[in-house]
């Protein structure tokens, strides 16, 4: 199935519900559990990658399946090596091809006995149930910040705490500093010199922690009022005190002519007159909003480089791969000279004259290029149901604002 857009109004306009944040959402669901309170989703994303955490700690099942949620394969990993139980955590087969060595090793320091069940440094991962020894370990820093995430959050339940010497340059630092500002909400002191983490052992106490509304998925209607000529959106819930570096998206399409103003009820979009010539910025803190940037720049033709892009290749797909595939389409040569970017000079072709654009199973894809219908009325979006993984209510909001959605 696909979804055919088209958006024929002058003005983009209107109210948008933002879902709950699923980044800071699956962050709770850990911490609620390993303080021992009840857990369940209330206040909490409903996105799948929230249910999938929330049903992979409530199980009593040996086999736990993950399907394409990434968060929740490294955050259970650590979770059930912390709480000593035999567990076999598994998922989807582009999940088998995503790495998990270096949490994997890390944890095995501290005497985990996680065991690979198939290929070696990749899932599916057995724990072995036995408790968890030792207060200081090393982690590489430049593959996932949720494997630092996974270990942070474990941390404090330990007998001795845990010191994290983190190997190299730590990607996503914005992501590490959410969690360590969630502990701190819960009752957990840190301590962060130089590549040294340090977590006494302490005791959580989550109560009365609520969820921010998702950044990322702002992100989207930023990229709407880059490309409309009018504008007048609302997005609720949204604030400009945010835990989440997906924040940085009123900074950077300011730059791109969208004026932001936080009233009571959230966040005002209207135009503004900033256009750039170029757009240079590196994402290494801000990495789910790169597809947006680098479709809207596309559709606004300014050539752009983007830098600290390493870890979209270890996604949901390789996302380096698929903006290059997808953006083809509409007639944009992209170029990855280096693992770490990406870049657009202005070179172009034909665009097709029938556009699908394939999501892979990534719903980043899909978001990222709804957008586009504003420009190429009648593109196509594949497998439209991928956004269910963060935004559900994703294509409601789009017609809410005058979106036109046919199934074919």
């Amino acid at each position: 199935m696909s979804y055919l857009l088209t958006f024929q109004k002058d003005i983009l306009t209107g109210e948008i519900e933002l879902p709950l944040s699923k980044s800071i959402s699956n962050r709770l669901l850990m911490i609620r559990s390993l303080s021992g309170s009840r857990l369940d989703t209330d206040g909490l994303s409903d996105s799948d990658d929230t249910r999938v955490m929330a049903e992979g700690l409530k199980t009593a099942a040996e086999v736990i399946d993950i399907g394409h949620a990434g968060t929740s394969m490294r955050f259970l990993t650590a979770y059930f090596a912390a709480t000593a139980r035999a567990k076999t955590v598994t998922g989807s087969e582009r999940m088998k091809e995503r790495p998990i060595r270096d949490l994997v090793d890390a944890l095995n320091q501290l005497d985990a006995g996680i065991q690979y069940l198939e290929n070696t440094g990749y899932p599916p991962v057995r724990t072995s149930g036995r408790p968890l020894s030792g207060k200081t370990l090393h982690i590489n820093g430049d593959i996932s910040s949720q494997f630092v995430t996974a270990l942070l959050l474990i941390a404090p339940t330990l007998p001795d705490g845990l010191t994290v010497c983190i190997c190299g340059d730590l990607v996503s630092t914005s992501y590490v500093r959410m969690t360590l500002g969630l502990m701190r909400q819960a009752g957990v002191e840190s301590l962060w010199t130089g590549q040294q983490i340090t977590v006494a052992a302490q005791s959580y106490h989550p109560s009365g922690i609520g969820c921010e509304h998702d950044w990322s998925a702002a992100s989207y209607w930023y990229e709407c009022a880059a490309l409309s000529a009018k504008v007048s959106i609302l997005l609720k819930g949204v604030t400009a005190d945010s835990l989440q570096g997906d924040a940085a998206a009123a900074s950077l399409f300011k730059r791109l002519g969208v004026e932001t103003r936080y009233i009571s009820g959230g966040a005002l979009l209207t135009k503004g007159t900033e256009q750039p010539t170029y757009f240079d910025f590196d994402f290494i803190n801000a990495p789910d909003i790169v597809q947006t940037l680098a479709v809207c720049l596309c559709l606004k033709n300014i050539p752009f480089r983007f830098s600290g892009v390493r870890t979209l290749r270890v996604k949901e797909t390789d996302r380096i791969a698929a903006l290059r595939n997808e953006l083809l389409k509409l007639g944009f040569i992209l170029s990855a000279p280096h693992p770490d970017i990406i870049e657009w000079n202005g070179e172009k072709q034909p665009p097709q004259k029938e556009i699908t654009i394939a999501t892979y199973h990534d719903h980043r894809m899909a978001m990222a290029f709804a957008p586009a219908a504003m420009i190429f009325p009648g593109i196509r979006i594949e497998n439209p149901g991928v956004v269910s993984k963060s935004y559900p209510n994703f294509w409601k909001d789009l017609a809410t604002a005058g979106f036109s959605i046919a199934v074919r």
